[in-house]
């Protein structure tokens, strides 16, 4: 019986943890990728990850992207076990 809701909380968790996840990556696609025009890109690729905005960017992209792999691993590992 216990087990029952220990799979409940673990289903709703990697539920809405892949929900918020999904909207933040939304978000950070749509607001906070850098707009410098694609001059800087065009002639330094290297210096995209000196650029503060490129590295806020990319973090933020690889923090949403890992938030959602981690929700449907919990409610992937719910209806598994």
């Amino acid at each position: 019986m216990r087990l029952m809701g220990i799979f409940g909380v673990l289903y709703i968790v990697g539920g809405l943890l892949f929900l918020v996840s999904v909207a933040a990556h939304v978000y950070v696609r749509l607001c906070l990728r850098p707009r410098d025009g694609g001059e800087l890109e065009e002639h330094f690729h290297e210096l995209e990850d000196v650029d503060p905005a490129h590295l806020r960017y990319n973090v933020w992209l690889n923090i949403t992207f890992g938030g959602a792999a981690l929700g449907v691993l919990l409610v992937f590992l719910v209806f598994v076990i």
